[in-house]
């Protein structure tokens, strides 16, 4: 039997209200910046962009959902190969890039939602079933499990430059 504070269908008091959110925010606090730490982008840019697409997002939905936007782990690769990469003539790509990227990804999710909302969400449910959706969230989360392990283990030495086992920041990842 579950001991749940909350069920779904349940609106918290003003104070439950508060501690939440301040729970979810420095939870996705915290994803929100790593993101662009992992691609070399700035942390200080994507915490205003999701600032002012929460804010967005809560006005078009009447504060019905409540939700914070944040950096999405799905585009650490294409944000890497933009940032990392090399053009036809084997020069560096600009990072500016892959905020141009992002700013047009940023477009095309609009223009779904408008899509969504003006046809409704079923045909979208048929097209992604959680069969499909279950699995690439499965097969991101593995893929940065190494990440997420090297980070935990080992830390950079200042001095050598080379990677060091810190039970420290070991200990401190497994709380």
């Amino acid at each position: 039997m579950s001991n749940a504070i909350l069920d779904v269908n349940d609106k918290p008091s003003s104070g439950q209200l508060i501690t939440l959110s301040f729970q979810h925010m420095f939870a996705m606090f915290g994803s929100t910046i790593l993101v662009p730490q992992l691609v070399g982008l700035s942390p200080a840019i994507a915490l205003l962009t999701s600032g002012i697409a929460t804010i967005i997002f809560l006005l078009v939905t009447k504060f019905q959902v409540p939700a914070y936007l944040g950096s999405s782990f799905a585009f650490i690769a294409p944000i890497l190969v933009a940032v990392n990469g090399l053009n036809e003539a084997g020069e560096a790509i600009n990072p500016g890039n892959a905020m141009i990227g992002a700013v047009f990804v940023g477009l095309v999710y609009g223009i779904v939602s408008l899509v969504i909302w003006k046809s409704g969400y079923k045909w979208i449910m048929k097209l992604l079933p959680a069969i499909v959706v279950g699995p690439v969230i499965m097969v991101i989360g593995l893929g940065l499990s190494g990440v997420a392990v090297d980070m935990a283990m080992n830390i950079t030495n200042a001095d050598s430059g080379l990677k060091e086992y810190s039970f420290l920041h070991f200990s401190a990842a497994l709380v």
